[in-house]
């Protein structure tokens, strides 16, 4: 593979840049034209580097969910695993929230990063920190990396009907949480 020129690199980071913060406020919907434009480039140099709209999403996408797990990551090994998987959960819900591109990409089944491999390392990170709050006895043992996944989904969507409130995924928290009415239902149902 060729090595790209420190102009090249530079273009690709601005597009990059550009492209995040329209894809932030639109999603898909932006046209490549105003991205270059916002990017202080041709459409020709974002062309260049990604070859569809499509790419230039994925692109995005999965480097803020790489963002996500390495954020995990670094948490894996603090102190109060209960209380540090619980704040980052709820960080990441509230920050896809505010970002319509990587919102779509969380809540899609299927979804981009998920396919470009991202979202492995994002679930495998997630879901550790998910089994050092279980071994602490702080969430509840029942659920695993799936049900994380559908439930981040699940408070995206309710941040869409409900901006801002928070009030749906304090109840989410709750029901994470092992000592939460929730936890005691779910060892009685059969």
């Amino acid at each position: 593979m060729e090595k790209m020129r420190a102009d090249a690199r530079r273009n690709r980071a601005k597009v990059l840049a550009a492209a995040e913060e329209a894809f932030a406020l639109d999603g898909l919907a932006v046209p490549l034209d105003d991205i270059a434009r916002l990017a202080g480039v041709g459409a020709g140099t974002v062309y260049r580097h990604f070859p569809s709209k499509e790419a230039l999403f994925q692109a995005v996408v999965l480097e803020r969910i790489q963002q996500f797990a390495e954020e995990a990551r670094a948490l894996a090994a603090a102190e109060e695993p209960g209380k540090v998987f619980l704040d980052y959960f709820v960080r990441v819900i509230r920050q896809a929230s505010l970002n319509r591109a990587i919102c779509d990409a969380l809540a899609e089944s299927g979804g981009h990063a998920f396919k470009a491999g991202a979202g492995a390392e994002f679930r495998a990170a997630l879901s550790e920190l998910l089994a050092r709050a279980q071994a602490e006895g702080a969430v509840r043992t029942d659920i695993d990396g799936d049900d994380l996944r559908a439930l981040i989904a699940g408070c995206l969507a309710a941040e869409r009907y409900a901006p801002g409130s928070g009030h749906l995924i304090r109840v989410v928290i709750d029901g994470l949480r092992a000592s939460g009415p929730a936890a005691s239902a779910a060892a009685t149902t059969p």
